[in-house]
């Protein structure tokens, strides 16, 4: 199986410049990612990052079905069935220590990046996808933060991007992992632009014949290209979310975890869509629930890179708690669809639990991702 990332720097037409091309290749997979992929994407952004002829930098999935579905959950799995708390430790935490600086590194890129969302884009995907200066979608992209089914939570800095939606919204997304398509991704500012899967190439071929030594502002250029093709679209899905908006944004008010999961299950509609975000809601792990809630009420003021150094903490204590290993078992690797929760009930969830999974792993000094924001 194929599981890669390919690079490619494209020639502009002033024999100077060039346009960097990053490829997602684990199809089988709809392009989640692995550790090494993380280590490769990231090695590469920040060669990038330093060649003052590279404009900017396309990022893409292979094939027509994903842009990235998320991260190695089977391999963490694997790890989490049979090694020790240690073993458990030391792999979750590299990966999770690579995904989270790869991820701040896009969101603090100092070029543009366009995010080419075609299909699913979720989980590990959408913390790649949400970094970047341009996100696109395409009229059948599905964009997810479906953690609570795994018994994760929403991270790859969910804490950050999900808390600068419109009141409601990001704890609505964290609670429910409901997909959005592509007009709601848009509407709720998830995405920036919409285009055509084929104008991928014609953007492609725009950049390159720009006249790049006469352009002051790089972003401004890009934007202008993506918002050009947005007046061809006229095939795009019909909102799902936006009707509902309002009663999300007062179901979500609630000052604690248990009223929030009562008004979202009273939200008036007969859509399917709505149907979905209860059902997951209402199956989703107790435990995921409560940590978002504190993600979306406690730390909301929080700058990027301590939400990552935050979620890094949050991610290694998730493996080896236990929930988020029954949700993969159940969802993803045995798909019996039944998880057994460490908790039958939000009620019922420990307060020092959720305590503990918050409290660092590392002294301040020694965190993994100590040096973020700092250079």
């Amino acid at each position: 199986m194929s599981d890669s990332i390919h690079f490619s720097e494209l020639p502009c037409s002033n024999g100077v410049h060039k346009v960097g091309v990053a490829t997602l290749d684990n199809t089988k997979s709809l392009n989640a990612l692995t550790l090494d992929m993380l280590v490769s994407l990231h090695q590469q952004l920040q060669k990038w990052h330093e060649d003052d002829n590279l404009v900017c930098v396309l990022l893409e999935g292979a094939g027509e079905k994903a842009f990235c579905a998320g991260g190695d959950v089977r391999t963490m799995h694997s790890v989490m069935c049979d090694s020790s708390r240690e073993e458990i430790q030391a792999f979750c935490g590299q990966f999770f220590t690579t995904e989270y600086q790869c991820d701040y590194l896009i969101h603090t890129y100092c070029k543009p990046i366009i995010a080419w969302g075609q299909g699913i884009v979720m989980g590990g995907g959408m913390g790649l996808y949400m970094g970047s200066s341009h996100k696109v979608v395409t009229p059948d992209s599905r964009l997810a933060m479906p953690e609570v089914s795994i018994g994760l939570y929403p991270d790859v800095g969910g804490t950050w991007f999900l808390n600068r939606l419109d009141s409601g919204v990001g704890m609505f997304l964290g609670m429910t992992g409901v997909m959005v398509n592509a007009s709601d991704a848009v509407a709720i500012h998830l995405a920036d632009h919409i285009a055509l899967p084929r104008h991928k190439q014609q953007l492609i071929e725009q950049l390159q014949v720009a006249d790049w030594e006469c352009v002051d502002d790089v972003y401004e250029v890009v934007t202008e290209l993506l918002e050009g093709f947005a007046l061809q679209v006229d095939n795009q899905p019909q909102a799902q979310m936006v009707p509902y908006l309002g009663q999300i944004r007062l179901a979500c008010s609630a000052d604690n975890v248990i009223q929030v999961l009562d008004n979202i299950q009273a939200i008036q509609g007969n859509d399917e869509w709505l149907a979905v975000a209860k059902s997951n809601s209402a199956l989703g792990s107790p435990i995921t629930a409560h940590l978002c809630f504190r993600q979306m009420t406690q730390y909301s003021d929080l700058s990027l890179a301590d939400c990552f150094r935050l979620e890094l903490t949050m991610s290694v204590r998730s493996t080896l708690l236990g929930e988020f290993q029954e949700g993969v078992r159940a969802r993803l690797v045995d798909k019996d669809g039944e998880p057994k929760w460490l908790y039958p009930n939000v009620a019922t969830v420990e307060t020092q639990v959720i305590d503990e999974m918050c409290r660092s792993l590392w002294p301040e000094e020694a965190h993994p991702l100590a040096t973020l924001g700092h250079y």
